[in-house]
């Protein structure tokens, strides 16, 4: 019966919040509004970089799911590359635009400032999703991974079979994106004081390129044979190529995210794990928070995404998840 009351509680609950989109922000309404101001659903942008790469399904399907449950309006967009100075410019066009929050992918420590300060100056609440810099800014929270623990939760693992003084790539796909240089601090931090050594290569995110210069790196390096990456867009090539050219050399490889490619080769066994930074949550959580601090001013916080190793043994269970975009 207690079972049954929480249940119905819930379930009252989320439709209550359901029916507060016809009194979204009404305290935040000037007098002599028109009456539909404060009656239209409250609207969301998140706007992110590398908008089409495949890691960002789940965190759509996450947006979408909260959105339905808060009864609000989501979008999604982004720039098709890196480019943080075109990301900030279309945090000045959401606001003229009259979104009522923003969830940004702040890419970059100092790039964003100046578009948020005045968002959130007009009114407009920001918050970051995936990827944050802790240099201080007006966003209210991130909901992203502890980017250099989890780095340093890769380092820690990829010890276990990296011989002592051994060296070691590290792929990066990209450079300028801080996300990516806090994982790398972590995992180097983790290999130096094991005496570990290192090589750092920038693959780029056009795969056809990225397969050519991973493999030209593995041919100039051909006595070491660990490889770590950064982000999805660095390690599926990386595997790839492995399998395709230097399977059976005994490469051991490791890196971050998922995807039904990266779920495959841990299953092949040429990828030994990977980090999950659980992208779903990354879009779930930033629109209840919005939700709630433009419905009742509920101020929203900091969310670590986390940082969990994914092995051969729960990459099966993954793959099913991962088909319905929820890991």
């Amino acid at each position: 019966m207690k079972t049954l009351a929480m249940f119905a509680t819930i379930l009252a609950l989320a439709a209550g919040l359901l029916g507060c989109g016809s009194q979204a922000r009404n305290s935040a309404v000037p007098a002599g509004a028109a009456p539909d101001a404060a009656a239209r659903p409250l609207r969301f942008i998140f706007i992110t970089t590398l908008v089409h790469e495949e890691f960002f399904n789940p965190v759509r399907k996450g947006m979408q799911d909260a959105a339905r449950l808060m009864g609000v309006r989501a979008e999604f967009t982004g720039t098709e590359g890196v480019d943080a100075k075109a990301q900030a410019a279309m945090i000045t066009q959401a606001v003229a635009d009259g979104y009522d929050g923003i969830a940004v992918d702040l890419i970059d420590p100092e790039a964003f400032d100046a578009a948020i300060q005045a968002a959130v100056e007009q009114g407009v609440p920001v918050v970051a999703f995936n990827t944050d810099d802790t240099t201080a800014s007006a966003r209210l929270s991130s909901v992203n991974q502890n980017l250099y623990e989890a780095g340093r939760v890769l380092g820690r693992r990829a010890l276990e079979f990296i011989p002592p003084g051994g060296r070691v790539l590290i792929a990066m796909h990209d450079e300028g994106i801080s996300a990516l240089e806090d994982r790398c601090r972590g995992m180097t931090d983790e290999l130096k004081a094991k005496g570990a050594t290192w090589k750092r290569f920038i693959t780029g995110s056009d795969p056809i390129k990225a397969e050519k210069i991973i493999a030209q790196n593995l041919r100039e390096n051909p006595d070491v044979k660990v490889v770590l990456c950064t982000g999805q867009a660095d390690l599926e090539p990386v595997a790839l190529v492995i399998e395709r050219e230097f399977k059976g050399q005994g490469y051991a490889v490791a890196g971050f995210d998922l995807s039904p490619t990266i779920l495959r080769l841990i299953q092949a066994d040429i990828i030994r794990f990977t980090i999950d930074q659980q992208p779903y949550v990354q879009g779930f959580y930033p629109v209840i928070q919005l939700a709630l601090y433009c419905r009742y001013g509920i101020r929203p916080s900091n969310i670590d995404a986390g940082a969990f190793v994914i092995t051969k043994k729960e990459a099966a269970a993954a793959v099913e998840l991962k088909k319905a975009n929820y890991r």
